[in-house]
């Protein structure tokens, strides 16, 4: 399509990149329109390679230039405004230089998003976009197959949770287990041990875990502070521990899955 330059930012043609504070929020929030905002070239990259259906992209001329390549044979449109420009359209100053908007398609099932290879992550109560995000990106450097969302999660597709993942969110298969945690007994079902993670006495050290569950493993994570409910911790088939000196309880919920995923990705 090629692209087109915007010289005014009431220009409707960019009405999809407008007060970024709400555009990415899902259709059923008040003022949200569910769009999926990525930002930078490097996430814009991953968003043109995804299943997401992009709309549209804003952004300075040299940003363009560096997306060349990924843009080569796509008819979308491509929205050249100044950095000023830029700025009064989406409410602040964008020091990335580009954005491009997509879509949702239909969500994935639990069948979809668990049908490959390594284990995957439960998590329920994980309400911080940023380690969302985080969680995600860690997911797809070491090797997990999926994510799965129970209760009291953020939306993984907020603009936050994009950009601090790098992208790799909308790589990594996701879906919402709505039955909780009945959904755990469909997972068991599926061949998975449900190993949840938490400091109580008791727990078995991560590194024992492959001799409990030489098989695919589905690693339940809770959010940063009161960790996993009771609930969840009853209907797991065990429970683990990261192994720490005495006086630290505890693991940025991020990090503490980096660790879980990196010893089950050694351990093969």
């Amino acid at each position: 399509m090629g692209v087109i330059h915007i010289d005014h930012p009431g220009d409707p043609r960019v009405d999809d990149f407008r007060d970024l504070s709400t555009a990415d929020r899902r259709p059923d929030r008040p003022g949200g329109r569910g769009l999926v905002i990525a930002e930078g070239t490097v996430v814009v990259s991953r968003l043109l390679a995804s299943r997401y259906p992009v709309r549209a992209l804003l952004g300075v001329p040299r940003r363009f230039a560096e997306l060349a390549e990924d843009l080569a044979g796509r008819d979308v449109p491509q929205y050249a405004a100044s950095a000023e420009t830029m700025a009064e359209v989406v409410g602040f100053h964008l020091n990335r230089g580009v954005l491009a908007v997509a879509d949702r398609p239909a969500p994935l099932t639990v069948a979809e998003v668990v049908d490959g290879d390594g284990p995957v992550a439960v998590l329920e109560g994980v309400g911080d976009h940023e380690n969302l995000g985080a969680l995600f990106r860690n997911a797809a450097a070491l090797g997990v197959g999926g994510v799965l969302l129970g209760p009291g999660c953020s939306d993984p597709l907020y603009r936050r949770s994009v950009r601090v993942s790098m992208g790799h969110v909308l790589r990594v298969p996701f879906g919402h287990l709505t039955d909780w945690p009945g959904g755990l007994d469909d997972l068991r079902a599926r061949g998975f041990a449900i190993a949840a993670f938490t400091p109580r006495p008791g727990s078995i050290p991560l590194h024992a875990l492959r001799a409990r569950a030489p098989g695919r493993v589905a690693l339940l994570f809770g959010a940063e502070g009161p960790g996993l409910t009771e609930t969840a911790l009853a209907a797991a088939d065990h429970a683990v521990r990261i192994p720490m000196p005495a006086g630290v309880d505890s693991l940025n919920i991020a990090t503490a899955a980096a660790v879980a995923f990196y010893e089950l990705a050694r351990g093969g």
